[in-house]
């Protein structure tokens, strides 16, 4: 058994590498609404399960414990993974209850760490640049992203390594400065979007008012002195609304954007 055995080092680290490919192709393709993410990281586990336990009815057992609930942020997993199995490589089956307790008590701070740094912060400024070159027709904005994204995916499963080696001291260590970056980074994301929405949507009306031999658009008369880029805000902010209305799907947003494009064009009201 592997409690007989606790100093004994059987995980390598191609076997690292490997857990971490498997979760990052399987780690939300097994979920369901009970367990959510817990049978993908079974999945990804099992062959370091297979390693540290030869006993066919610890590895039952340790595989059963992963089975349970678990879900996060899918590329801050990879650090929980490395942990866990560094607790169980030790301990073995006497571990099973502090893996556990491990990973109950981490997803959550790992899931608000990942959603501000991966789905936020990530796509918006990566995306941002990227998305800027391709509209200006440089075709450098597909291959960064597409290369950015492949660094992001082996800084996925390097993760994984960070997480066996450094276990639980990576979040203790940094305390309130995770809050701190977050925090920033969040910060820095809202000021990238804010940047995009200007430079990016664009949204004016050729709407002029006449009092007698006096002319004055609405757009450069009214509307830019009072904020410039205005109507691209307010449209970036139907926009937002409705993306939060359960009601409207994306592609129902996007054909009401090109029928009022269409129709506001032909009225001559936007252009």
């Amino acid at each position: 058994m592997m409690s007989e055995n606790e100093n004994k080092t059987v995980i390598t680290k191609h076997d690292l590498r490997k857990m971490g490919v498997r979760w990052c192709f399987m780690g939300v393709n097994a979920f369901n609404y009970e367990t959510q993410e817990g049978p993908g990281y079974t999945y990804a586990v099992a062959p370091a399960l297979r390693k540290i336990y030869p006993n066919d009815d610890d590895y039952e057992q340790a595989i059963a414990n992963h089975l349970n609930y678990f879900n996060t942020t899918t590329a801050m997993a990879n650090i929980l993974m490395g942990a866990t199995t560094a607790m169980e490589e030790k301990e073995g089956t006497k571990s099973l209850d502090a893996v556990q307790a491990l990973k109950t008590s981490l997803m959550g701070p790992l899931a608000g760490i990942g959603d501000t740094l991966i789905w936020v912060l990530w796509p918006t400024i990566i995306g941002s640049i990227s998305g800027y070159m391709a509209v200006k027709g440089n075709p450098l904005g597909a291959i960064i992203w597409f290369l950015c994204n492949v660094a992001f995916f082996f800084g996925k499963v390097w993760l994984t390594s960070l997480g066996y080696f450094s276990g639980t001291k990576l979040i203790t260590s940094l305390g309130e400065r995770i809050s701190i970056f977050t925090e920033s980074a969040s910060i820095m994301g809202l000021t990238v979007v804010g940047a995009l929405v200007a430079s990016v949507v664009k949204v004016t009306t050729p709407i002029t008012f006449k009092f007698g031999a006096v002319t004055m658009g609405l757009q450069t008369g009214i509307l830019d002195k009072i904020m410039p880029a205005l109507l691209p805000v307010l449209l970036t902010w139907v926009v937002y609304k409705l993306i939060g209305n359960k009601k409207w799907t994306m592609n129902r947003i996007i054909l009401l954007l090109i029928v009022l494009a269409m129709v506001c064009s032909f009225f001559n009201i936007l252009k």
